[in-house]
């Protein structure tokens, strides 16, 4: 073999080898660019897995409690004739002022001015009054746990990675 073949027999065997480091690199960096890609997915879905099941359990929570509020109410409404009398009923009158103050306060509206009609008889039993307030308030505590668990909600989801 000559000395001219011998060194373009050299030189080809080195741009090959030079040809398979470049093709190599690539591929190497192609793979850890997958598996930053995968390592990152793999922290973002554990991280929603998470704040999926925080969410599960604060929303199971939040259903609990307000079956317990709602349990409660109903109670005390089944209760109300043992604690307002149909005496009571009888002996109360509600005046027409308080049916509306109460309407307006419900509405969350001004009454309109206070008139001489206002002190009558409405025909709103005091029982019926009862009823109004423990169903008020027992909206009331439902929203508040739906507050409380709409704010552990954000709490957990603010935690999550």
């Amino acid at each position: 073999m000559t000395l001219v073949r011998q060194v373009l027999l050299g030189a080809g065997l080195l741009g090959a080898l030079w040809l398979y480091h470049v093709v190599t690199t690539q591929r190497i960096a192609l793979a850890e660019a997958r598996a930053d890609a995968a390592t990152t997915a793999q922290r973002d879905l554990t991280g929603q897995l998470a704040a999926v099941r925080a969410s599960e359990h604060i929303v199971t929570r939040y259903v609990d409690r307000v079956r317990v509020v709602q349990e409660r109410g109903a109670t005390l409404t089944k209760e109300i004739p043992v604690y307002v009398t149909a005496q009571a009923d009888a002996a109360c009158s509600v005046p027409v002022g308080f049916v509306r103050v109460h309407d307006a306060a419900a509405a969350n509206e001004l009454p309109g001015p206070a008139g001489t009609l206002d002190a009558q008889p409405s025909g709103v039993a005091l029982s019926a009054v009862a009823g109004t307030v423990v169903d008020n308030y027992a909206t009331c505590h439902a929203a508040i746990e739906q507050l409380k668990a709409l704010q552990a909600w954000v709490r957990a989801n603010q935690a999550a990675p």
